[in-house]
């Protein structure tokens, strides 16, 4: 991870000298995720496209402001979402009530819970509490719902969801708490085994 964070910034260094090349290299490596990020809040794929470049091009911009104090990819992050809020902003649309659009795959570890067996009941109730999972996050306040979202699905540090939410590394650690208490307990009833009588 560190040598991640100092390859990025010392490409920055070079951007900050004048090496487009390195910016190139920047989006080469995080142009996926930012688009990832963005079609979170922006549905139409082409759009996201649009709102992705947009936001890189702020990056580019702003990139002499850049001063190390978080990791760049925590910065083009907030970057991105504040490009792509305003972007919904401007089409009189409102940002969703989640930030999290789950694949089926990424559904927290409950799933390793459920009988892994292919059986029509089975398939029901990993559906449902897929359906639960994501009804509980929608449900989480906002803080709550965005520490969540780094930490499980970005994979980002306390550190970096820290300086993204501009916060104390102790109060991300209880949000995440807090949310995961909330989810556990509005899927709990998904996970009984059902061998009661």
């Amino acid at each position: 991870m560190q040598q991640k964070t100092s390859s990025d910034q010392a490409l920055v260094e070079k951007v900050q000298q004048g090496d487009k090349r390195a910016f190139d290299l920047l989006v080469s490596k995080y142009q996926y995720k930012v688009i990832a990020l963005i079609g979170r809040y922006v549905q139409d794929r082409h759009e996201a496209l649009d709102v992705a470049q947009e936001s890189f091009i702020k990056a580019y911009r702003a990139i002499g402001n850049f001063r190390g104090e978080s990791a760049f990819y925590t910065w083009l992050y907030r970057i991105a979402v504040n490009t792509a809020k305003n972007h919904l902003v401007t089409r009189s649309r409102r940002p969703p009530g989640s930030d999290v659009e789950l694949d089926n795959e990424e559904v927290f570890c409950a799933h390793d819970a459920l009988a892994d067996v292919a059986t029509p009941e089975a398939n029901l109730n990993r559906n449902r509490l897929e359906v639960a999972i994501h009804a509980s996050i929608k449900a989480l306040p906002e803080e709550l719902r965005e520490a969540l979202t780094l930490r499980e699905f970005e994979g980002l540090s306390y550190e970096d969801i820290a300086q993204i939410m501009m916060c104390p590394v102790g109060t991300v650690r209880s949000r995440i708490f807090r949310a995961r208490e909330a989810v556990e307990k509005h899927i709990r009833p998904f996970m009984d085994t059902g061998d009661k009588p």
